[in-house]
């Protein structure tokens, strides 16, 4: 008899654990139970919903700082949804086609290629001194 009532518990427990949670219709409270999304994120995922609700999960990416496709895919597994959808890697091709053609990453690069030309060109232009 215990062992039934046990397991009926856990089972209710491992349902509530994975329930769906929709980024357009989650409390404060109810984002914060999915595994990554603390107080601070939450309250970004507010912010931003606040001027209009999500309509897919490269919406969501695109407007809420500090969810990028790798924590989208996160989310999704633990349990995130935006319109009642989970994460599909390819749902967000603009922001990628965004940093193909130059993001921060390219321009980076960019500006150490810039300063290792800068210093080869210094060398060649400072006379040599031989003993």
């Amino acid at each position: 008899m215990f062992r039934s009532i046990l397991a009926a518990a856990l089972a209710v427990f491992a349902l509530h654990a994975f329930a769906a949670v929709d980024a357009n219709k989650a409390s404060q409270a109810e984002l914060e139970t999915v595994k990554g999304i603390g107080p601070a994120l939450s309250t970004k995922i507010l912010d931003a919903r606040k001027h209009a609700g999500f309509k897919d999960w490269g919406d969501l990416v695109e407007r809420v700082s500090g969810i990028g496709p790798g924590n989208a895919a996160r989310f999704s597994q633990a349990g995130l949804t935006v319109a009642g959808q989970g994460y599909v890697a390819s749902a967000e091709p603009e922001r990628a086609a965004k940093s193909a053609r130059g993001g921060k990453s390219a321009k980076a690069h960019s500006g150490a290629a810039n300063a290792e030309a800068g210093a080869a060109a210094a060398a060649k232009a400072s006379p040599t001194v031989s003993r």
